[in-house]
Formats: C-alpha cells, sequence, structure tokens
C-alpha cells in the first residue's frame, strides 16, 4: 500500500492511495478463505468448495468490498500516523474511474482539510464585569400587580355601558353558514373576553361597543386553514344576545391573592418573587457575561480556520436568516442562497468559537453527565404534551439529536470553567441598565 502526499497547502492535504492488483487479490483470497467453512455448494461438502468456484460466484461482491476496506484501512493508518484530524469527511475519488479492470491497480485520490492547531490560553489574561441587580420593591410590586391581574375578577359595567377590548361579554349566539345553523356553532351563557383571540378573526371585533340587551349579527370568515373541513373559508353570520357587558377588576393583593399562588401569605408571595425575579437577573447578567467572555475569546487567540467548516456555516447562516425575513415560506425550494460578507464574518466567527471551545472542553476534561442529558430531555419533552413516550424513544434511536441537545450544555460548562480562571469583577446596575445590555445582545 503506497501513500503520497500531493498537497499540503496551509490546512488542506491531498494523497493518492494505491492499492496494488496483488494486495487486493491478497485481500479478497483472505475474505474467500474467512467465509469457506460455511459456505455450502451443490456437489460438495460444507467448506470444501474449491477456491476456483468461491471466486467464480462471489468474487465480483468481494472484490468491491476488499477495495473498500483496503483503501479505508490506508486511510485511517495515515491518519492514525500523522495525527491528522480532517474537518470533514474526507473526499474519496478513483482516478481509474470506469477504466478500471480486475488485476489492473486500484488509485484514489484523498482530499481533506485538517483540523487546526489550537493554542493555549491563559484566562487571567481575560477580564469581565458581571452586572449584579437586586429586586427593589418596585419591581417586586409590579409582579405582584402582574399575578393580581392574572387572578382578575369581571364586574358588571354601568347599564348601558358600550364593551370595550379587555371587557368580558356574555353571550347566546347561533352561527350560521348559508343560512344553515351548523355543529358546535352555538352556545348559551357564553363568557367571551374580547380581544382574547379565542374565536375566529371578526367575531370579537364585531362585539366591541354593545350593550347589555342588545342584538347583533357579526358576519366573518372563517379561515381557509380552519380544522373543520367543511367551514374553511366560508363565510358565517353568529346571531348574538348580548346578556351582559362586565369590565376587568384585578383581584386585591393580600394573603388570599398570595394563596392562590400557592404561597402561604403574602410575605411569603413576596420573598418567593424576589427571589424568582434575581435569578432572572443572574441568568440575563449571566448572558451579557458570555458575550463578553466570547468576545474577549475572539480577539485574544488566533488560528487557521478550515474553509469548508466556514462555507458550511456561512450557507447555514444566509438559508436561516433567508427564511426569518421571508416567514411565509416554508419549503426549501427557494433556490440557493449565496452567503454575503456579513454572512462569512459571522461564521468564521462561530466556527473559531466553537472550535475553541472545544478544544477547551476536551483539554479539561469536561464532560456531560447522564443526569445532566437527561433533565435536558425532560424539558424538551415537556413541549410534546401528550407524546412524551414517542419523544423519549425518539431521542434514545437518534444520535445526532442528542449531540444537539448535549452541544449548549457542554459549551455552558466550558464558559463557566474560563469564567472561574478569568477576572470577574461584579458591578450593581439597575434593572435599565441590565435590560439595556441584553437589547444589545439581541441587536448584533
Amino acid at each position: 500500500m503506497q501513500v503520497t502526499e500531493t498537497l499540503n497547502e496551509g490546512l488542506k492535504r491531498a494523497y493518492s492511495i494505491t492499492l496494488t492488483a496483488a494486495e487486493l487479490e491478497a485481500k479478497v483470497n483472505e475474505k474467500l478463505e474467512e467465509a469457506r467453512p460455511e459456505v455450502a455448494m451443490k456437489g460438495f461438502r460444507k467448506g470444501k468448495v474449491p477456491m476456483s468456484l468461491l471466486k467464480k460466484q462471489f468474487g465480483p461482491r468481494v472484490l468491491g468490498e476488499a477495495m473498500q476496506e483496503g483503501i479505508d484501512g490506508a486511510l485511517n493508518n495515515h491518519l492514525e500516523t500523522s495525527g491528522h484530524r480532517p474537518a470533514a469527511q474526507p473526499e474519496m475519488k478513483m482516478t481509474d474511474g470506469e477504466s478500471w479492470k480486475e488485476g489492473d491497480d486500484v488509485n484514489v485520490e484523498v482530499s481533506y482539510e485538517m483540523l487546526p492547531e489550537i493554542p493555549d490560553t491563559d484566562f487571567s489574561k481575560i477580564k469581565l464585569e458581571r452586572m449584579v441587580v437586586k429586586a427593589d420593591d418596585a419591581a417586586v410590586t409590579e409582579a405582584l400587580e402582574n399575578l393580581a391581574k392574572t387572578a382578575q375578577n369581571f364586574e358588571d359595567r354601568k347599564k348601558g355601558s358600550k364593551a370595550k377590548d379587555g371587557d368580558q361579554v356574555v353571550i347566546d349566539f347561533v352561527g350560521k353558514v348559508d343560512g344553515e345553523a351548523f355543529e358546535g356553532g352555538s352556545a348559551e351563557d357564553y363568557p367571551l373576553v374580547l380581544g382574547s383571540n379565542s374565536f375566529i378573526p371578526g367575531f370579537e371585533e364585531g362585539l366591541v361597543g354593545v350593550k347589555a340587551g342588545d342584538e347583533k349579527d357579526v358576519e366573518v370568515t372563517f379561515p381557509e386553514e380552519y380544522g373543520a373541513e367543511h367551514l374553511a373559508g366560508k363565510a358565517a353570520v353568529f346571531s348574538c344576545t348580548i346578556k351582559a357587558v362586565k369590565e376587568p377588576k384585578a383581584a386585591e393583593i393580600n394573603d388570599d391573592l398570595a394563596k392562590q399562588f400557592g404561597a402561604e401569605d403574602l410575605e411569603s408571595l413576596k420573598t418567593q418573587i424576589t427571589e424568582r425575579l434575581e435569578a432572572e437577573y443572574a441568568g440575563a447578567s449571566r448572558a451579557v457575561a458570555k458575550r463578553g467572555l466570547l468576545d474577549a475569546l475572539d480577539g485574544l487567540v488566533d488560528f487557521d480556520l478550515p474553509t469548508t467548516l466556514v462555507d458550511a456555516e456561512a450557507k447555514q447562516i444566509a438559508h436561516q436568516l433567508w427564511h426569518e425575513d421571508n416567514p411565509d415560506h416554508h419549503g426549501h425550494d427557494h433556490g440557493e442562497i449565496e452567503p454575503t460578507d456579513e454572512h462569512l464574518k459571522l461564521a468564521k466567527r462561530r466556527v473559531k468559537l466553537g472550535l475553541l471551545l472545544a478544544e477547551i472542553g476536551q483539554k479539561a476534561e469536561i464532560k456531560v453527565s447522564d443526569a445532566e442529558l437527561t433533565q435536558a430531555v425532560m424539558n424538551q419533552a415537556r413541549q410534546y404534551p401528550g407524546q412524551e413516550r414517542q419523544f423519549f424513544e425518539f431521542v434514545q434511536q437518534n444520535a445526532a439529536f442528542r449531540q444537539q441537545l448535549q452541544a449548549p450544555i457542554f459549551e455552558d460548562k466550558v464558559v463557566d470553567h474560563i469564567l472561574e480562571a478569568a477576572k470577574v469583577t461584579e458591578k450593581d446596575v439597575s434593572k435599565a441598565d441590565l435590560e439595556k445590555a441584553v437589547e444589545a445582545l439581541e441587536e448584533e
């Protein structure tokens, strides 16, 4: 087996691999000899079939297997000896092509880009500020008022008052299509909050301004994608009788409200809210600190990047952003989307930081534990109520998806590892300052 280097340029490497006809024949014979004890053929006892007949019967198939194994073995030996780590699956091409025939040497061209050597990083050179926000009385009061709104009741408006958006109207209604009432289109004493979007478009808007005692026909059109096919896209008239118009009244902020949300009393609820708010602030602060850390690493470390990874990432970014700009186009029949210079710049940063964090994590022997992965799976499963079992089965059978779940956990653990060694100072700031910093992250 002969391996000859034909390209050595930056991270790019190419090699010519020659598997001689003699080596290939020996490998074919070896595989046939391994199989011979289990082969039975008419006129011969099991395991006694002559090699000439085995070659005639199984030779072509075994030849292909031997050829592939020989080339793969040569490439694997080369990678092990050289220490190269391909950035992507190496490209392999048989140079003889269709002209090759049995008895010829096999010549294959192999090319790939290596993962770069990543220099060690002195994390103590990284200086960061971590924003600290305390939950003040105003924030706790605001949170309590929001809870009170969610626990709101509705009280009758003054007689003759017109219904406003956010009011509750109690109605009897009968819906008709082409003059005929349809199943599920009628109800009595139905409490409907205007603006809740719980009915089809146009229905709630049509009741704004009604008064208790009014009767009104509301004309609407069912959406084209409506779940019931016999109603999809059809015009309908709902004859409504307005029995009451009620305005929202927030619940009082007291011990009774606290008990509705599982607390013993109002003071306990305030304590829970304070802890929740400060946990939210800490999470936002960490996101800001993480971005600062990644920016610092981007400027501190430099190495060559595999163009195959950068190009693939740039195309992925361009594709994702195109769909964000064209939300109504759900398919992938839009043709190729050429990445811009901005896409390429972002791709280089992502690839660089991805390789760097992976290297740091490997050297620090950072692992994602089974418990951490299980927790991530459970968090994802909550998004599929009633289908949790099917989701768990999907995860068990899909290694790529498990890796997708592990990646952000691994990255966060590496970030924490670096933050422990970096020089991080805490700075007390206002909630508004933190919100401004988070908004700046989202704009980038």
